[in-house]
């Protein structure tokens, strides 16, 4: 079934591939320790021993020469050591590893160095991120990485700072704002290192802001320039591609934000000096209040290639013109060179949110190929020569004004957990998930202080309290590793999973895959074939990428372990459909002979609801569940079935009108993430989502009772 072939590997200029074992001896360990620290020559030579970016190398390929841990000894890997954290929330980064020591982010943007071998905590940094800073973010506080720069590192924080530590000791070198943070701006991706530039975007789009990208003096933190992805208001646009820009929009975007955050994905080719990112969702969703009338909406759901040096546009491809479906360009982006149609091509590859991979020209923006990669029903397909969508007519809910079941949903076919690319046998391994969106255009919409901006009725798509309904959306929500051909364009093998959040990628020399997922487990993988090889019970889930270094004569390989972000968050009954999973923050490393142990996970307890009696009135709970899809949904859950944070139906707050204000109006607990709604909701509308959810405390009730 699997078509095995070699592919030529070259350095193209000094772009770095995956290198034959015969050309790179994995013994220079100290690779990132030459004159200066972490230099662009160690990032595109390190043999393997150290992982010095997000993605491995610029390329972001995800994998690695590493070949001491291979198909046939992996069942040997044992636990090597283990380090807790102290932030139960979710756990997205990808660690650092630079000369024997493990460099990594966690929730609420904290950071922490330990000796790889030892696991001895060597330090940790606490950039006291204001827990209110929580109503601002979409999906979770997390944070999903660091970069590195001669003696420094750098990372973004959930309230828009850019800081940079000394590697060394972890102490704050320099810390610049990089967004205003008065608006609704988070940072959660990971920054990446340019030629003594780091570049950082940021997230919002949900909440209603404009997107950008930015490059700071990696020695002073001055920035150097900024590229806009969204349009201003005509006449105030100096820069001739948001000039062009301008026509593909209608109405007063501008007043909007507009959207278009580069929250996550960014690639980049020294050859040729340009930098992809991925640009994020139109804010709000539903076009019809975006952009009344229409249009493409540049830059939203694009690539877009930027001269590094200069931050000067270069080219775009649009995936998802006029996007309407939270449909975002800011998943995984990697770079390769390959032989498709019998001719080498420099290109750039995606499975971004709508469903389809892309394979384009990366010099030049050029479609090569497009196909599904999952259950589409928004669109019949993409056009073989420009790779635009054929959309569905009905998926226009903008446009119709009449709910639209998509698939794949808002949460997207794949979402940012990293993708990882085998050279050797030509298969990109997606993380893909299947799972529909209710899209109920909101009538009569208008933009609100905070919370979610969308233009959608969370209320109305919200999950009933039928049986027969649960378990049909349970039956169609499940998720898969697709391992993709994308010169055959096609899928060659899938790994297949209960259900979907399952974390990213790590392909090796070794013929091994490498990945967590939602039940707990994190398990090795054939790569030819997708044959399991080994598992280790993490206790928790485990979205975060894993990465493999070397110390001395063993290789290893380590994962940040940690059940969260937006789909334990708000999805409700459908966040456990892997099963019952906490959140047990962990970094887990591992090699060959590894005799660590866990100690026991602690048991589950089953909460039996006992709501107080419902007493509100129709009107009352009618307005409190518009107000908790409005504004509680993203965190608390969706129908308020809670998944990682409290479940309000089992609250003790629900029986107490007086202690339900002190938190949800007074906001006695905004100091861990929960602020007070009284600047935004009265009295009276904070008591009618009381009402509601003892509403819904009651027909849940009622269902186990059955």
């Amino acid at each position: 079934m699997l078509r095995n072939r070699k592919l030529k590997l070259a350095l193209a200029g000094s772009l770095v591939m995956a290198l034959p074992l015969a050309a790179c001896s994995v013994t220079d360990a100290n690779v990132a320790n030459a004159a200066g620290g972490v230099t662009a020559q160690s990032l595109m030579t390190d043999d393997g021993a150290n992982w010095l970016s997000y993605g491995r190398t610029y390329d972001e390929q995800r994998f690695s020469p590493l070949n001491q841990i291979t198909d046939a000894n992996v069942g040997d890997l044992g636990l090597a050591w283990y380090a807790d954290m102290d932030t139960a929330r979710g756990q997205e980064a990808t660690p650092l590893v630079i000369d024997g020591k493990i460099y990594f982010s966690t929730a609420w943007s904290k950071a922490k160095a330990y000796d790889a071998v030892s696991g001895k905590l060597l330090w940790e940094y606490d950039p006291k991120v204001p827990g209110e800073t929580a109503v601002k973010a979409c999906c979770d506080v997390v944070n999903r990485g660091m970069a590195a720069w001669g003696d420094k590192l750098y990372m973004g924080t959930l309230d828009g700072r850019l800081v940079a530590l000394d590697r060394a000791t972890g102490k704050e070198v320099w810390s610049t704002v990089t967004v205003d943070q008065t608006k609704p701006y988070t940072i959660t991706g990971a920054p990446r290192a340019i030629n003594g530039m780091i570049m950082i975007g940021n997230g919002g789009a949900e909440m209603g802001v404009r997107g950008y990208v930015t490059a700071y003096d990696a020695q002073t933190g001055k920035q150097l320039w900024r590229f806009y992805t969204v349009p201003d208001k005509p006449g105030n646009n100096d820069e001739e591609y948001l000039k062009k820009a301008e026509a593909t929009w209608k109405g007063e975007w501008w007043k909007l934000g507009g959207g278009g955050t580069v929250w996550d994905a960014m690639a980049y080719d020294p050859e040729l000096d340009l930098l992809y990112i991925g640009v994020g969702n139109g804010s709000p969703w539903n076009q019809a209040y975006r952009s009344p009338g229409g249009g493409d909406n540049l830059y939203l759901s694009s690539i877009v290639a930027i001269r590094a040096k200069t931050g000067e546009y270069v080219w775009h491809y649009q995936q998802t013109p006029g996007e309407t479906w939270d449909f975002t360009s800011t998943q995984h982006i990697m770079l390769a060179d390959m032989q498709i149609d019998g001719k080498p091509r420099k290109v750039l590859m995606q499975a971004p949110k709508n469903g389809f991979f892309y394979v384009l020209d990366r010099t030049n923006g050029q479609f090569i190929s497009g196909n599904a990669y999952a259950p589409v029903n928004w669109a019949k397909g993409l056009d073989p020569v420009s790779g635009r969508p054929i959309e569905n007519p009905e998926a226009r809910y903008d446009q119709t004004g009449k709910p639209f079941i998509g698939m794949p949903g808002a949460a997207g076919a794949h979402s940012w957990h990293p993708m990882a690319y085998d050279p050797t046998n030509g298969l990109v391994y997606i993380p893909a998930q299947f799972a529909a969106y209710p899209y109920f255009p909101s009538k009569d919409w208008k933009a609100q202080a905070v919370g979610f901006n969308t233009g959608v009725d969370s209320a109305a798509g919200a999950m009933p309290a039928i049986r027969e309904a649960r378990e049909g959306a349970k039956a169609a929500t499940t998720g898969a590793i697709v391992a993709w051909d994308p010169v055959a364009k096609k899928e060659r093998w899938r790994v297949s999973f209960p259900g979907p959040w399952n974390g990213g990628m790590l392909a090796t020399a070794g013929g091994l895959l490498f990945q967590g997922n939602a039940k707990g487990m994190f398990a090795a993988y054939s790569s030819k074939d997708g044959k399991e090889l080994w598992s280790f019970p993490a206790q928790t889930g485990v979205v975060a990428a894993p990465v493999t270094f070397k110390v001395g004569n063993d290789q290893y390989v380590a994962v940040l372990a940690g059940w969260g972000g937006v789909w334990p968050l708000a999805t409700g009954i459908l966040a456990d459909k892997s099963g019952p999973v906490r959140n047990i923050s962990r970094l887990l490393v591992f090699k060959i002979g590894g005799k660590a142990k866990l100690p026991d996970a602690p048991p589950f307890e089953e909460k039996r609801l006992n709501p107080p009696a419902l007493v509100g009135t129709p009107e009352t709970i009618a307005l409190g569940n518009n107000l908790y899809g409005q504004y509680c949904t993203v965190c608390h859950g969706d129908a308020a079935v809670g998944g990682l944070l409290p479940d309000l139906r089992h609250s003790g707050l629900n029986a107490d009108p007086e202690a339900w204000q002190s938190v949800v109006h007074d906001g006695i607990l905004k100091d861990n993430g929960m602020v007070g709604w009284g600047k935004y909701m009265t009295k009276d509308q904070i008591e009618a989502i009381r009402h509601y959810v003892i509403k819904r405390a009651n027909e849940d009730k009622a269902l186990e009772t059955r």
